[in-house]
């Protein structure tokens, strides 16, 4: 765990905030230079934005009763971690859809290139979680387990449960959900990238399929608590959503395609 970066008295920069401009310089870059595009740093400013906004947004909806409802202000502090990629995603999402009807744009074309790159930005947004502590794992006394020292989230979270004392210096090993899903990310990227270069379609698909899969079975090791529905997480229960959206885009892709 390691939340700050830098801390030289007027500049407090958190490692947290450090990797999302990192993930999101980087994906710019790569729209950039994919698409040979100068003209869309509007589209790409405005998704930030809302990913950001709808992240939170949706943390703070699944997280209110045990963290926000009594320090509501709380809710303002996005540098200490707490976003929800999902809620980020459908948010970007509809400004995405907005940005393309104004500006009459193919939709699932211009789609194909983002999600292309997407995974990249989020492998980063991740390792900041791993150095913030937050979005950890269950306990395990597996060797990949971590222990994260005092005042991290899942030192706190281990206090309230009666598992270690006040005193503890940090909490017990938990598995490192958040550069399991990192790792996964990278190779979904690697992945979406190659198809890009070769076809540049169908990626849009691809992402929704592969990252609704990471997100079900990862949601299984995370220990931070989770608001459910029935018997699956929200998170989960958006995963199959957006699983059976790609299957829908990959399907219209290869209509369109056979159409021609």
């Amino acid at each position: 765990m390691f939340p700050d970066l830098a801390d030289l008295g007027f500049i407090h920069l958190h490692t947290y905030g450090a990797c999302m401009a990192v993930g999101f310089l980087l994906c710019w870059t790569l729209i950039e230079r994919l698409s040979g595009r100068k003209d869309l740093a509007n589209l790409i400013l405005s998704l930030m934005i809302a990913g950001i906004l709808g992240s939170r947004i949706a943390y703070v909806i699944e997280h209110w009763g045990s963290e926000f409802s009594t320090r509501p202000m709380d809710v303002l502090r996005i540098d200490r971690g707490g976003l929800m990629f999902y809620g980020g995603l459908i948010l970007s999402t509809i400004v995405y859809f907005a940005w393309c009807g104004i500006k009459r744009e193919h939709p699932l074309k211009l789609a194909d290139l983002l999600c292309t790159v997407i995974p990249l930005g989020h492998a980063c947004g991740r390792l900041g979680c791993f150095f913030y502590g937050c979005c950890y794992g269950k306990l395990s006394d597996s060797p990949l387990a971590v222990s994260f020292p005092r005042h991290s989230p899942a030192w706190y979270q281990q206090i309230n449960d009666g598992l270690i004392p006040r005193g503890a210096n940090e909490s017990l090993p938990v598995l490192p959900t958040q550069l399991f899903e990192a790792f996964a990310l990278l190779v979904l990227f690697a992945i979406l990238m190659a198809v890009y270069r070769r076809c540049r379609r169908y990626t849009a698909g691809l992402y929704l399929i592969g990252y609704a899969a990471i997100r079900f079975a990862i949601e299984y090791l995370r220990g931070d608590p989770r608001a459910a529905i029935g018997p699956l997480s929200i998170s989960q229960t958006i995963s199959i959503a957006a699983a059976a959206l790609g299957v829908i885009f990959l399907a219209y892709g290869k209509f369109a395609r056979n159409n021609r």
